[in-house]
């Protein structure tokens, strides 16, 4: 019961994250511009998760690690959403949401280096996919050269974030980093934003889609996984993610009428594959580690 309760709660986030590029394109059609939408995005999650953190009567982290969750914000939070968001301004949203699924690969990579991590040959398979997905994806049909850059750029960063953040979030609970982050990096998009000049939604379709994306594609997909990661895993977590991108390519053809080309689709399958099959090594490595 307890496997089927996470494997329900990390369906529900991967469903819910998978319509953060669906909200983002209503917003910039509404006439909200980037820095606007992150920074509505992140404050008003960080004012819920507040709500939530003294529910629950805990206290904000300090010191040191307080300092590593607003740098966590401030920079890596901010870097992967202003390119993520960005990009599906010169992509379509399914193709940038399957290059982001490159991240498990760039981990690998970046944890091979820094931390040592042994590369197995089921990392090595994994890999190769994904350099082959990556290749057909980002093909003439994939859409333009600035949207698949800020794509994979995005996908880099949040490498960079995962690995930044291993050892944090061993101190502190996953409402007090998701309440620093959130209201770290809202603090940077709302001084880029008054600097700019805020663009609010026009409508009240706009509206409704500034409260999608902060509770349906934010707050409710963040407290979902980590919910849900407690009870299976990280390693089942990472597998069942990739119903992520799957929503967003098939809301993206509904709502949209975007089509992506067939070898975009395989290309995206393949990075997919990778990822379950990174997840599914990890899987591995940790049963035989206990046993």
């Amino acid at each position: 019961m307890k496997n089927f309760t996470g494997i329900a709660l990390i369906s529900i986030s991967a469903a819910c994250f998978g319509t953060l590029a669906i909200f983002g394109r209503f917003l910039y059609a509404d006439g909200v511009d980037t820095f606007t939408l992150l920074f509505m995005r992140f404050g008003l999650a960080a004012v819920i998760m507040m709500v939530i953190l003294v529910a629950r009567k805990e206290s904000l982290p300090r010191g040191r690690v307080l300092g590593q969750l607003m740098g966590m914000g401030a920079l890596g939070y901010v870097g992967q959403s202003f390119a993520y968001l960005t990009a599906i301004q010169y992509a379509s949203a399914g193709l940038v949401a399957l290059l982001l699924y490159l991240y498990p690969t760039f981990v690998v990579i970046l944890s091979a280096i820094f931390l040592r991590e042994k590369v197995t040959r089921g990392k090595i398979v994994a890999l190769i996919l994904a350099l082959v997905g990556t290749a057909l994806t980002v093909g003439p049909s994939g859409g333009k050269a600035l949207g698949i850059l800020l794509a994979i750029s995005a996908a880099l960063i949040y490498s960079i974030y995962i690995i930044v953040g291993a050892g944090v979030m061993k101190q502190v609970s996953t409402i007090q980093s998701s309440l620093v982050i959130f209201a770290s990096a809202g603090a940077v998009y709302g001084t880029l934003a008054l600097s700019k000049g805020l663009h609010l939604p026009v409508s009240t379709d706009g509206g409704w889609s500034v409260a999608g994306i902060v509770l349906i594609a934010t707050v409710i997909p963040v407290t979902t996984f980590l919910a849900g990661l407690e009870r299976i895993g990280p390693s089942n977590a990472a597998m069942l993610s990739v119903l992520e991108p799957a929503v967003t390519v098939v809301l993206s053809a509904w709502l949209f009428s975007e089509t992506l080309q067939p070898v975009v689709l395989v290309g995206g399958a393949l990075i997919i594959v990778s990822g379950i099959l990174l997840a599914r090594s990890e899987m591995r490595a940790h049963s035989i580690a206990e046993v």
